[in-house]
């Protein structure tokens, strides 16, 4: 692992000292102050870090001194707590070098969540359902907040296709490592013989976007107004509420029906155009900064098969990282904790490989 040098420690803790100083003078302009207060956020807990490897690394200068003393009980006494330093300083090292990984910058972000029925017909919309009740599981337990943006539903039950936003602290950070093909192995309840079926849902995170995010020029926008279909009562179908929007740039379109409000559609539409946008100009940036490397987490392709849910083997295997979990219903009950960190600390690892090499 790659020593943090005793100078960048220093200017890590001379920083957040300096930070601390200018907002407790209390004569910053209300501008100031939140950027500096922003800066100090962020920065604290690198600090914290850097100063536990600071002071580990004085205690084992110190213990390293008392072995080469005389006395051998005090040698003996002194080399034991190396030992437990030297164990303690590379966790802290470690810790150090996470928190000086760069940051994405829309891991705070909220999400919104698409899923797809792929291969599979009714049965790939009724294991689309289940990946939403999921990961609505997962959320609640994270104490996220999840609302439906659209929906088509299977006539067999299901989704045919799903989107929802995700809210809450983190977000995108825990879920950007779901966007891929899920396949799912069982037998079908249509399904008489008892043979076990194989089908896909398509899932995709996305970070969402602020308005000052990303402008949506109003002569780039086509916007068509039209009569609903589908499910959704009579005031839906006999209204003109539907919007299309497409942005000619990039030849995207959306369409929000769900809301009987023509603007309560609009806003929604608008809401997953610039989200959709978004994640577009990230994926250029990425391309640019990066080239082809792919991350061994997955790049985010959403054609790329990613997780199998087995059902008679009662299993669900991550294919990216090899990892292999027995706890398939608790997993689909949104206990998904021990899948995910797994996902992140892989990345995590990658990534400072990638800083050493």
């Amino acid at each position: 692992m790659t020593r943090i040098s005793p100078d960048k420690i220093a200017a890590i803790e001379a920083r957040r000292d300096e930070l601390q100083a200018m907002m407790a003078t209390g004569d910053l302009p209300s501008d100031k102050f939140v950027a500096v207060s922003k800066e100090y956020a962020e920065l604290e807990p690198v600090a914290a870090a850097a100063g536990a490897v600071r002071r580990l690394r004085e205690e084992a200068a110190s213990l390293a001194e008392m072995s080469r003393d005389g006395d051998p009980e005090l040698r003996a006494m002194a080399a034991e707590e190396l030992h437990e330093n030297e164990q303690a300083l590379a966790k802290a090292e470690h810790a150090l070098a996470l928190a000086l990984l760069p940051r994405d910058v829309a891991d705070e972000r909220a999400a919104m969540l698409e899923i797809r029925a792929g291969t599979g017909g009714d049965e790939a919309a009724l294991f689309a359902g289940d990946l939403l009740r999921m990961y609505t599981r997962y959320a609640e337990r994270q104490g996220w907040k999840v609302e439906m943006i659209s929906a088509s539903t299977s006539e067999a039950g299901g989704y045919k296709e799903v989107v929802a936003s995700v809210a809450g602290k983190g977000v995108f950070a825990k879920l950007k490592f779901e966007s891929g093909v899920h396949r799912v192995q069982r037998v079908p309840v249509t399904e008489s013989g008892g043979r076990i079926h194989t089908s896909a849902a398509t899932v995709a995170v996305l970070p969402e976007a602020e308005e000052v995010d990303i402008e949506i020029r109003s002569e780039d926008l086509r916007v068509d107004i039209y009569r609903s279909s589908g499910a959704g009562g009579q005031h839906v179908n006999t209204t003109d509420s539907a919007i299309r929007l497409t942005h000619l740039p990039t030849g995207l379109v959306v369409i929000q029906q769900d809301q009987r409000s023509q603007h309560k559609n609009r806003d929604k539409a608008m809401q997953v155009l610039r989200t959709r946008l978004y994640e577009l100009e990230r994926e250029r940036l990425a391309s640019e900064r990066s080239g082809a490397r792919k991350s061994m987490v997955g790049s985010g392709d959403r054609s790329e098969r990613i997780r199998t849910y087995n059902f008679p083997q009662g299993r669900v295997t991550d294919h990216r990282i090899n990892l292999t979990l027995h706890r398939l219903p608790e997993i689909l009950e949104g206990e998904m904790d021990e899948m995910i960190g797994a996902l992140v600390a892989e990345d995590e690892a990658e990534r400072l490989a990638a800083l050493e090499s």
